[in-house]
């Protein structure tokens, strides 16, 4: 059966939506909560206390989502624990469990309806304790009444139709890899702001929504590149770019170096504020010791710093 043009109107004024806000996430509740408008009315992009959601507009289901729990909570459903762990091993369908235990309660029928129409649906995998990341499109893969779970495949990213075909094998493999890269990018950066407290290691800039996870030593060293809370660094956009291009280093006594490069310009207070004044000053660290950045790997990067 083809999607009505009501239902992919909504859908695609949903996805346009989540771009505007910035496609990769991470989201909060407040954002998937306040949703979008269509025709004066605004529609939540999840329901908050469910985790499969269908608007009263809408013929078929728009989103789907799976919280991350937060450390001592109860976990509901296995899919909570587990659908990391699935991705990372690069499985290729992904458990979404039922609501309930009635495989007919109205939940998980609109699951089977999805499934059976091939229609795209909003995946908001969750990433962190009340935060979401989109996964965009989804489908309905299988509808297990047995087992109390569908499964979930993943489509070519970034498709913005709502009217694609169910991704073939190698679209769904290469979704499953840029989902598993997304991530992996996603918990390493909540990761390291929580540590941090959501504020940029060199300046305090207390605003998240402006801040990177960056990498003391680069991902691509299998060695010492791995997604830890020790080698990462929350830093705001301009000083991130400084840090990767070797600007700014940073030593193993956690002391702040700025590039002779840096230091001979003079191009107004912003300049002389933002960067310049940084030289000598001691990082911001974590409250923990155990989070606070590892000295053979700042070591290995000031090495590259001065070089």
């Amino acid at each position: 059966m083809a999607e009505p043009e009501q239902d992919q109107r909504i859908r695609l004024t949903a996805v346009e939506h989540v771009k505007r806000l910035g496609l990769s996430g991470p989201f909060s509740s407040e954002d998937l909560y306040a949703g979008f408008t269509v025709d004066g009315t605004r529609i939540p992009l999840t329901n908050p206390q469910r985790g499969i959601f269908k608007p009263t507009q809408m013929r078929y289901l728009l989103s789907v989502k799976t919280v991350f729990p937060a450390r001592g909570r109860r976990v509901w459903y296995d899919d909570q624990r587990e659908v990391h762990e699935q991705i990372n091993r690069g499985s290729e369908l992904i458990d979404y469990a039922f609501m309930g235990d009635d495989p007919e309660a109205a939940d998980n029928r609109w699951l089977r309806e999805a499934r059976d129409d091939q229609i795209p649906i909003l995946y908001f995998l969750g990433v962190a304790p009340q935060r979401w990341m989109l996964i965009w499109p989804t489908y309905i893969a299988e509808w297990s009444p047995t087992e109390l779970k569908a499964r979930l495949a993943f489509g070519a990213p970034g498709q913005i139709s709502v009217q694609a075909d169910f991704p073939t094998a190698p679209e769904r493999r290469y979704g499953l890899r840029t989902v598993r890269q997304r991530l992996h990018q996603a918990t390493f950066r909540e990761a390291v702001l929580t540590a941090y407290e959501g504020r940029c290691a060199l300046t305090g800039l207390p605003e998240p929504r402006l801040l990177d996870a960056a990498h003391i030593v680069a991902d691509i060293d299998p060695e010492f590149g791995q997604p830890l809370v020790t080698n990462g660094l929350p830093l705001s956009k301009l000083h991130h770019a400084a840090f990767d291009a070797n600007l700014i280093g940073i030593d193993p006594d956690y002391r702040i170096h700025v590039s002779e490069s840096l230091l001979s310009m003079n191009d107004g207070p912003m300049f002389e504020q933002g960067l310049k004044a940084l030289a000598g000053r001691e990082l911001r660290r974590p409250k923990r010791e155990a989070d606070c950045p590892d000295k053979d790997r700042l070591a290995l990067r000031f090495a590259s710093f001065r070089g």
